[in-house]
């Protein structure tokens, strides 16, 4: 049995798309749908949905975070295979067969997709969620290829169930899931043809606000080990330099070059404050859930 987990929070304008991607799927699978949700607005939807498809459950969370609500559900879902993805994004219609397919491989234990931004590429936030998302898909399919540790998307990734039934919620489940599965012995693959598609910020305030709170999520991963060894983030500063060229090279006009040239001095005071809130003000990264208007 197979259980697609869409977990949400406040998000009854995009909960129904998401929830018909995942219907509309083309394959010959047989799996149920779980929405994770602690919000009675986002749970009407669902129950909408529920009237007419029984294969949609519902769970209500505490709503204390995300990462609470997948502990609680590791527990709870019987499944062998787990799908992961969220209330505010949604599938390409091929994305759960190019997931399911290397699990024929006995020794797959975590698969991840590719985030697709829906931004304009017009506009400038639009142009670096497009510009960003590339950098990251690059690093994936490299690290993919060569054998390496990567972190997976938590907007879609697939698990074997009864692996991990417990992580540490203070980092992202998209890091320390795929190193753990690497850890007991199985083989994590990316899979660029299983799309997800997101909407990212459009503004400074919740752009800078999302992105610090990535990161400092995994600040925390240098905290963490995983059978005695340390996660790698593949995401610190240091990884972040090394990729310098990649935004001169990837505009296609001047006013792209251009924006590619703001993103140097905007990505650095993102690490500033990161810096700041992380260690001068002691304001660590802790489970919790956090909307981000724009992108609803």
């Amino acid at each position: 049995m197979i259980s697609v987990i869409i977990t949400s929070y406040k998000e009854p304008k995009t909960i129904g798309k998401a929830i018909e991607a995942v219907l509309n799927q083309k394959n010959n699978y047989d799996y149920d749908i779980i929405v994770s949700a602690p919000d009675e607005e986002t749970l009407d939807v669902v129950r909408k949905y529920q009237k007419k498809y029984k294969k949609i459950k519902i769970f209500k969370d505490p709503g204390k975070g995300k990462m609470l609500a997948l502990n609680l559900l590791f527990k709870k879902v019987k499944s062998d295979i787990l799908i992961l993805t969220d209330g505010d994004v949604y599938l390409d219609k091929n994305s759960i067969h190019n997931v399911l397919k290397h699990f024929e491989n006995e020794k797959v234990g975590c698969i991840a997709g590719q985030p697709v931004p829906l931004d304009d590429k017009n506009k400038m936030f639009g142009y670096w969620a497009h510009l960003f998302t590339y950098m990251v898909h690059r690093s994936r399919l490299e690290r993919f290829r060569k054998g390496k540790y990567f972190t997976s998307s938590g907007y879609l990734f697939a698990i074997k169930n009864n692996i991990i039934k417990e992580f540490n919620r203070d980092v992202p489940e998209d890091a320390i899931i795929p190193f753990t599965f690497i850890q007991k012995g199985y083989k994590v693959v990316y899979e660029p043809n299983a799309k997800v598609y997101v909407k990212y910020p459009d503004n400074m305030r919740e752009w800078l606000d999302q992105k610090t709170r990535i990161r400092k999520a995994y600040q925390n991963l240098n905290k963490i080990k995983v059978n005695g060894k340390n996660i790698p983030s593949g995401k610190s500063f240091l990884d972040e330099v090394g990729t310098f060229l990649i935004p001169l090279t990837y505009p296609r006009n001047i006013r792209q070059f251009f924006w590619s040239l703001l993103a140097f001095p905007t990505r650095l005071y993102m690490w500033f404050l990161t810096f700041y809130q992380d260690v001068i003000k002691k304001r660590k990264h802790t489970d919790a859930w956090r909307r981000v208007e724009s992108t609803k």
